[in-house]
């Protein structure tokens, strides 16, 4: 258990860092900078419930950590191949559903929600690749 909370963690920092590139760069479009600033759709950065916006990476990383360790077996070839394996498997079973719910349930535009995919498969391959790195 020590072991998933800390890799875990490592991959939590990582994909913070990741996904604060990837979304300044995706800040560029106006469109999405807009879906972003619209209070209607999105929390103030005021609000103090925004801090647990932070939170998200590290639960992912430890959530990655723990379905890592059951099913790593399941994973051929070199440390990237598996980590990319990994990484394309958590992606189509949690972000795609959920960009597609998203989708349809907010007033979100196309780009924003391809923005997220985008970033939700980023971020799941390089948690996947740091943690067959770290337990392979």
């Amino acid at each position: 258990m020590k072991k998933i909370i800390l890799s875990g963690i490592i991959v939590g920092v990582v994909i913070l860092a990741v996904s604060m590139l990837i979304n300044y760069g995706f800040m560029l479009f106006p469109t999405i900078a807009a879906d972003y600033q619209n209070t209607n759709i999105m929390r103030s950065w005021q609000d103090p419930l925004m801090m647990l916006f932070f939170l998200h990476p590290f639960v992912l990383g430890i959530i990655l950590a723990g379905v890592w360790d059951r099913t790593k077996g399941l994973f051929q070839g070199s440390i990237f191949q598996k980590g990319n394996q990994f990484g394309i498997a958590i992606w189509l079973i949690a972000t795609v559903p959920g960009m597609l719910i998203s989708y349809s349930s907010f007033t979100l535009s196309l780009l924003t929600i391809i923005s997220w995919t985008v970033s939700g498969l980023i971020n799941s391959i390089v948690g996947g690749i740091i943690l067959a790195r770290m337990n392979h």
